[in-house]
């Protein structure tokens, strides 16, 4: 029967549960299901074939914190199926933040939503054929790593919309015109963290953890030095990642090891942007009585006594505003089939406000805000 997934999805506008199980070759067989569908026969196969692939992934509770709304005016019901990237829901970071857009547009739009949690690149190939495959109005891959799945899937199923976020285009070739490219400028947020660990610093010495040693990675820990650069020039930055496989985005213990070293070094604040390997760096920050700096969303919680604010990439609102496009009929692409989030778009921001900034002095956060309100009017440029 091959392998066996471990999926979750949600049929949440029909408030009801599916628990089942399937072979993996199951989602992988309906890739083809449009060129075979031609004749009554066929079409009585396929039928019960996309039935039970269907029923093929445990059972989560519906969200008892948002109520299926009806369509506001001028909008229509609309079917989205979201793939999450490596560590699924539950890391408190990048795959919560698309959750709560997709929970919002349950709520807000009446959207009818499911998810998948994939267990690895075959899993995530299938989850989004079987979405296409089922007619879904859009389809959502989660993370980087989605970008040439996405385009292959979608290239098979012209009819259907995609969306995957931080997508890198194409080296060779276009983008799908039926792709959107769910794009941040991570160097702003990155940019406003660095400044404000510069500042924190008692050292001059602040460190960044990545995870997986990947471009988009990268980009984060250049926005970050030149933040640190901008307020502190004689401040220094040591960095160091965890891998170069996915597996780097969800290695707690490598990021606890990491973030020791550096801390025994004398860095006194650490920014990490490794999925749930920062949360070993926050234990670290824990243990040690030093700072750390989460990522993508509000990660105040993980380590209340040691978390100095979080970088906030809001793919919660990237996620919203797409969903809301194809419910009103349209399709927003930018250049390249990219749209980009900044601060100007509310896309980008940082913890500086409440009880979860706590820590940070008020002289800092009014020297950040500052700057945050520079790239906002754009007199500020992050390269």
């Amino acid at each position: 029967m091959g392998d066996i997934v471990s999926q979750r999805v949600e049929a949440v506008a029909s408030n009801s549960t599916i628990d089942a199980r399937c072979p993996v070759s199951l989602y992988a067989a309906l890739a083809p299901m449009s060129s075979l569908l031609r004749s009554p026969v066929a079409l009585a196969a396929g039928a019960v074939l996309l039935a039970f692939a269907t029923c093929a992934l445990p059972a989560r509770k519906p969200d008892p914190t948002a109520a299926t709304a009806a369509p506001p005016p001028g909008l229509r019901v609309a079917r989205v199926g979201l793939v999450f990237d490596v560590g699924g829901r539950g890391d408190k970071s990048f795959n919560d933040a698309a959750y709560a857009g997709l929970a919002r547009a349950r709520a807000e739009l009446g959207a009818m939503v499911e998810y998948v949690e994939p267990m690895d690149a075959d899993d995530r190939v299938s989850a989004l054929r079987l979405f296409a495959a089922r007619g879904f109005d859009l389809v959502i891959g989660v993370g980087y790593m989605f970008s040439r799945d996405v385009d292959e899937v979608a290239r098979d199923h012209g009819a259907v919309r995609f969306a995957c976020v931080d997508y890198a285009p194409p080296e060779r070739g276009a983008v799908p015109p039926n792709v959107v490219g769910l794009g941040f400028r991570e160097e702003e947020g990155t940019f406003l963290v660095g400044a404000a660990a510069a500042l924190s610093s008692r050292s001059g010495r602040v460190g960044f953890v990545g995870g997986m040693d990947i471009p988009l990675i990268r980009k984060f820990e250049r926005g970050y030095r030149a933040g640190v650069r901008a307020v502190c020039p004689t401040c220094t930055v040591t960095a160091a990642y965890a891998g170069s496989t996915p597996n780097a985005f969800r290695d707690p213990a490598k990021g606890e090891a990491l973030a020791t070293a550096q801390y025994a070094q004398g860095v006194d604040v650490i920014f990490h942007a490794s999925g749930t390997t920062g949360h070993g760096v926050f234990v670290a920050a824990h243990r040690l009585r030093r700072f750390a700096i989460g990522v993508d969303a509000d990660q105040y919680d993980e380590m209340p006594d040691a978390v100095l604010t979080s970088m906030i990439k809001r793919v919660d609102v990237a996620v919203f505003d797409t969903i809301r496009d194809v419910a009103a009929g349209r399709f927003t692409r930018g250049p390249n089939g990219i749209r980009v989030f900044g601060v100007a778009d509310r896309g980008i921001d940082w913890v500086s406000r409440g009880p979860h900034a706590r820590h940070l002095q008020p002289a800092v956060v009014e020297r950040v805000d500052a700057l945050r309100a520079q790239i906002a009017a754009g007199s500020l440029r992050v390269e």
